[in-house]
């Protein structure tokens, strides 16, 4: 009789994916974003460094509270933050602060491995240090604003300022040399697999597929891209006015920016417990589900006689289950998990779907064991499975 009841009160009808704004940081410029996966950093201008420990939930402004903070990047227990005065340095996920090194030049780029630590700067190119940061050594790529550095494998890519484009280092960044993408003031850089990416003014996104010898435009056009993240194959791009999304190396976008503030910029994107994370310049810090922002993937083009909900595999799981649906017309499609409770805990699904089979995994990771329903609702079609997640 439950079921029954609980059933009858569900109004099958399509929603569009919400993005929430996050408490703790309203109103206030953000520049930058990183997460450890257990922490989630947020960089803004004037305030310092905010942490927070529950999802964004909530955010607690650190002792570094008095810099604007452009960038951040993390390697184990240390924190470095690129900001207005230089870099500074903690070694204890971001309880206390070193003085700012790279005194007198603001840093917009860092990156950290195992042996070396490099630091972007607004003009005077990229320093090299070898020990965290005691010690500095200006390398060739010496009068350039850099906005961004990303490793992939032995190849070190660096984004500029000044029309510059992108430059490579192959030993570790020391030394440079300009690729052919030289006519750009780039933003962000991304990797997949041996596919690079860069973020530009006006002319949206470049794209190689040999380590940045030659580069292609790849699509948002006449948008500045200012932010890159990716997940798996896809990569999303943030501009000056929305959040774009592409699994296809940026053959075709899709605007995943609805519901945010109109026309603010997106400086940051982050990937952390199944939420994607963007700050904005002036709204603070906005989140959505990543499983009500990327979609399904087609499995089958072969159009079905019926719409049809396939039984979930592995059943019970722990914490990861794949659900296979058939579409048999065109239209709008959702997919919803719901508690035994009849509380709508995630969507999975929730687009515009043409004929075909499709299959979606839900991560529940974040979710306590029990029993839970799976609904799949089109403009004709709903049926209802149920699920066991036993951890």
């Amino acid at each position: 009789m439950k079921k029954v009841i609980f059933f009858s009160l569900f109004v099958p009808s399509i929603l569009f994916s919400q993005w929430v704004q996050t408490h703790g940081l309203e109103g206030k410029v953000t520049f930058c974003l990183n997460t450890n996966g257990t922490h989630l950093y947020a960089g803004t201008a004037l305030e310092g460094l905010f942490i927070s420990t529950n999802n964004g939930i909530n955010w607690v402004q650190t002792s570094l509270n008095n810099r604007t903070v452009f960038t951040l990047e993390l390697k184990g227990n240390y924190i470095f933050a690129g900001s207005d005065t230089g870099l500074f340095i903690s070694s204890n996920q971001g309880l206390s602060w070193s003085q700012p090194v790279i005194v007198n030049h603001a840093v917009f780029s860092v990156l950290a491995n195992d042996s070396i630590l490099l630091a972007g700067t607004t003009a005077n190119g990229i320093y090299l240090s070898t020990n965290n940061g005691l010690n500095w050594l200006q390398t060739s790529l010496n009068d350039k604003g850099v906005h961004s550095i990303l490793q992939s494998g032995n190849y070190i890519y660096a984004g500029t300022y000044n029309l510059s484009g992108v430059f490579i280092s192959t030993n570790g960044g020391f030394n440079w040399v300009q690729s052919s993408l030289d006519n750009q003031n780039v933003n962000c850089l991304a990797v997949i697999g041996l596919d690079v990416f860069a973020g530009v003014n006006l002319f949206g996104v470049y794209h190689s597929a040999n380590y940045g010898t030659n580069w292609t435009q790849a699509g948002l056009y006449y948008n500045y891209v200012r932010s890159f993240a990716v997940y798996g194959s896809r990569l999303f791009a943030g501009t000056d006015s929305s959040i774009y999304l592409t699994s296809d190396n940026g053959i075709n976008w899709v605007d995943k920016g609805q519901g945010l503030p109109s026309g603010d910029l997106i400086p940051s994107l982050a990937i952390t417990n199944n939420y994607l994370f963007a700050a904005t310049s002036y709204y603070g810090v906005w989140r959505i589900p990543l499983s009500e922002i990327i979609g399904v993937e087609p499995i089958s083009s072969g159009i079905p006689n019926n719409s049809s909900l396939f039984q979930n595999y592995p059943n019970p799981f722990n914490p990861i289950t794949n659900i296979k649906f058939q579409i048999a017309k065109s239209g709008d499609v959702k997919l919803v998990v719901f508690d035994v409770l009849g509380r709508e805990v995630t969507t999975l699904v929730n687009e515009q779907l043409n004929p075909g089979t499709y299959e979606v995994q839900w991560d529940a990771s974040s979710y306590p064991s029990g029993v839970y329903f799976y609904r799949l609702i089109t403009n004709t079609y709903s049926e209802t499975k149920k699920m066991v997640l036993m951890k």
